[in-house]
């Protein structure tokens, strides 16, 4: 357990699953319903871009920063609301007359799009991690943060007495066998609640993904990547992937044109990948 997201706040994975997750937050809070969230690995809460484990990898200069800089006119609807939420963020607790230096992670994310009766709950194994992310929500009743086992919450918390769930399981993928273990936890929570939306982000290092997705035959499913082209430093992630399970209406018409304005944004080389589960995808002409 020795991952830290603060090397990689605001990164091109950043962008890619939080610019998901507003959008399915505003989704699924446009009906009159209660919802609940849960947040498996919900790291720290903020992020200090400015910091030392920031500075180090320099990834927020290529992603947010450079998102932020690029000018609203003409610009997808789901990534303004994206960079809107951020922008608040680093408004309310970075410093002022400053490019952005504080930035949220999915619990500060979630927390922002909940409203009165909705419920969330996030989980940080890490015990510093889990500190800091209970600081972050120190006396705020509407977010409960607990130090355990996202897995296990997947397991003990489904189905929620609400009937409406998001699920957001961002693993850091240190463990040999994360994949295994995900696709198992993934399997029972739709088991236990098949109507779900859960939002699954996963690394694309070797051929892991592909069992993954495999597994999700009979489920519906987008899945979306982000590659950074063959021009990525040796030893960096270069491609990332979210499947989001049970997207609410218009989710996927929101991020095909939201993820292919932000791969162009990013740099000569990258591209933005789509696929839906096959009972999903159009048939050949």
């Amino acid at each position: 357990m020795n991952y830290r997201h603060g090397y990689h706040a605001g990164n091109f994975a950043d962008l890619l699953k939080h610019t998901a997750l507003c959008e399915l937050l505003r989704l699924l809070t446009a009906k009159d319903k209660k919802l609940f969230v849960l947040d498996t690995h919900a790291g720290a809460g903020g992020y200090d871009l400015a910091g030392s484990q920031a500075r180090r990898t320099g990834e927020a200069e290529a992603g947010i920063v450079r998102l932020m800089a690029e000018p609203r006119a003409g610009m997808p609807g789901a990534v303004a609301r994206y960079l809107a939420a951020v922008q608040a963020y680093d408004r309310k607790f970075g410093p002022a007359g400053t490019t952005v230096q504080r930035y949220p992670g999915s619990p500060r994310l979630v927390r922002a799009a909940l409203r009165p009766g909705d419920r969330f709950i996030a989980c940080e194994r890490h015990p510093e991690e889990a500190l800091k992310l209970k600081r972050e929500f120190a006396g705020d009743r509407a977010v409960e943060v607990r130090q355990a086992d996202g897995y296990h919450a997947v397991k003990e918390l489904l189905p929620p007495a609400e009937r409406r769930a998001l699920v957001l399981i961002d693993p850091p993928f240190e463990a040999n066998d994360e994949f295994e273990v995900l696709t198992r936890a993934v399997r029972h929570g739709l088991r236990r609640f098949a109507t779900g939306c859960y939002a699954v982000w996963y690394p694309v290092k070797d051929e892991a993904p592909v069992a993954f997705i495999d597994s999700l035959a009979g489920v519906k499913y987008l899945n979306m990547e982000l590659d950074l082209g063959p021009s990525t430093p040796e030893g960096k992630l270069a491609i990332c992937g979210l499947v989001v399970i049970n997207p609410p209406w218009k989710f996927e018409e929101a991020m095909r044109e939201a993820l292919p304005w932000i791969a162009a944004r990013l740099g000569d080389g990258v591209s933005a990948n789509f696929s839906t589960s096959p009972a999903n995808r159009t048939p050949p002409q």
